[in-house]
């Protein structure tokens, strides 16, 4: 068994042009999401951990997140995204189709 059930890392890279999703409040988002997750109880072993990465190459999408284990992809706009990604994905094993990439 992994350590973690889901880890969630957003892109938060910020590029020197000012794009990047660090400029689309990537790290604002990862935050708000890091504080919910723990809220809900859902963070630490065998629970979810919610990480920052680097660039992933997919600035067209951005910003973005990838959800582990299973390799999902999603973009999002705002918190109430963020908390259908938790809510859905992380708490009920459901890909939220509208947000996947």
């Amino acid at each position: 068994m992994s350590y973690y059930t889901h880890q969630v890392f957003f892109c938060c890279n910020q590029r020197p042009d000012g794009g990047g999703c660090g400029s689309r409040g990537a790290s604002q988002l990862r935050d708000y999401a890091k504080e919910r997750v723990n809220a809900l109880g859902l963070k630490g072993k065998g629970k979810v951990r919610i990480n920052s990465a680097g660039c992933f190459d997919r600035c067209e999408h951005g910003p973005v997140i990838v959800v582990y284990p299973e390799e999902t992809w999603y973009t999002y706009a705002d918190q109430r995204d963020i908390d259908e990604i938790i809510d859905e994905h992380l708490v009920n094993g459901r890909v939220v189709t509208r947000l996947k990439i």
